[in-house]
């Protein structure tokens, strides 16, 4: 009797130890974190922000700006985690992980959305905006408004502008003052058709590779130069394996930042509203601070290295932009003339 009752005991106590050990997961576990899985909105809600530059770069320093209004103006809700420099995705899968869910925010220079809306084209047309006023008339007014627009239908929804500054020319074999200088040389482009066309009508090779490659591609001669931002061409020490560089401005380097739609529809609107306001906050401080970093950076490329450094007369880049100007018929029924007028417009209004 002893024995069978004995049994007993041990199979129950069997019994219930397994149950604590199945559920032990769900009695002691800390509170979860929400996914795009959950519908839950008790939990704090985490954002994964992908880019492909340094931290210390303008749009490095606007998404950890972003990243601690967010926390603030969400009392910790939400929270916003920044991986920079494509330890996530490269610039070449970020558009389609953020279409697709993996990350839920991401912020591509221009060139790389015009391979899904070419009307993101007209951000690259050569000496499109001749003044930093333009740009920000740019962002804010009709053309921000279109190409947002364009990008609902590819489930992306745009919430900013970032600025890094104007683009300006690197070469490894010689100064570049007339488009003439650039013939024969081999240039790395961002992802757009239209950027290689203007390079090859100056007669320049052109090879299209992802930002995080280039420094080395200059270092062991693969490509002559580039076009870059003062920050990226600082930031990256693109100085150090280079020997010229041309302050042409001649175009401007810039980000759509932009959110999963499904994502951003599942938000409540306390939620999207708290986002847009530290979006609207971190976009004020992103852009006046990437005006002041690319100034100061100049400064320091100077100091740092023994690049040559030539800056273009007004007479000069007239020269470059009469060079320029076919890009313009070329590409207005891929771009749309109502974007191309705008832009023509702009150019009048802050020309010289």
């Amino acid at each position: 009797m002893r024995s069978v009752t004995g049994i007993i005991v041990i199979v129950v106590l069997g019994l219930t130890a397994a149950w604590l050990i199945g559920f032990y997961p769900t009695l002691f576990a800390g509170p979860s974190v929400y996914d795009d899985e959950q519908v839950g909105f008790d939990r704090q809600i985490v954002i994964k922000f992908s880019h492909v530059v340094a931290e210390n770069t303008p749009k490095g320093l606007a998404a950890q700006e972003f990243a601690r209004l967010v926390k603030k103006k969400t009392h910790n809700r939400v929270k916003i985690e920044v991986y920079p420099n494509s330890v996530l995705y490269t610039e070449i899968d970020e558009i389609k992980a953020l279409q697709e869910g993996h990350v839920q925010m991401i912020a591509p220079s221009f060139p790389n959305l015009s391979v899904l809306q070419p009307g993101w084209m007209a951000l690259d047309l050569p000496y499109a905006f001749l003044t930093h006023e333009a740009v920000q008339e740019a962002f804010n007014g009709k053309i921000g408004h279109v190409l947002f627009n364009q990008l609902e239908q590819v489930n992306m929804v745009g919430m900013a502008y970032w600025g890094n500054g104007f683009k300006q020319m690197t070469s490894n074999q010689r100064p570049l003052v007339h488009p003439s200088d650039f013939k024969g040389l081999h240039f790395r482009t961002m992802r757009s058709k239209l950027l290689d066309a203007e390079f090859r009508l100056f007669d320049v090779k052109t090879t299209q590779m992802p930002f995080n490659d280039v420094y080395k591609a200059m270092e062991n001669g693969t490509v002559d130069g580039g076009e870059n931002s003062i920050s990226n061409i600082y930031s990256k020490r693109f100085f150090q394996v280079q020997q010229y560089m041309t302050i042409s401005d001649h175009g401007y380097l810039g980000y759509a930042v932009l959110m999963n739609k499904t994502f951003w529809h599942k938000l409540s609107p306390d939620l999207q509203a708290a986002l847009r306001e530290a979006m609207s906050e971190a976009t004020v401080w992103g852009n006046k601070m990437a005006y002041q970093l690319n100034e100061k950076q100049l400064e320091d490329i100077r100091k740092e290295s023994n690049i040559q450094i030539y800056t273009l007369s007004p007479a000069e880049r007239a020269e470059w932009r009469r060079a320029w100007e076919p890009i313009y018929s070329q590409y207005e029924a891929v771009i749309g003339r109502e974007l191309i007028d705008e832009i023509r417009r702009l150019q009048q209004k802050y020309g010289p």
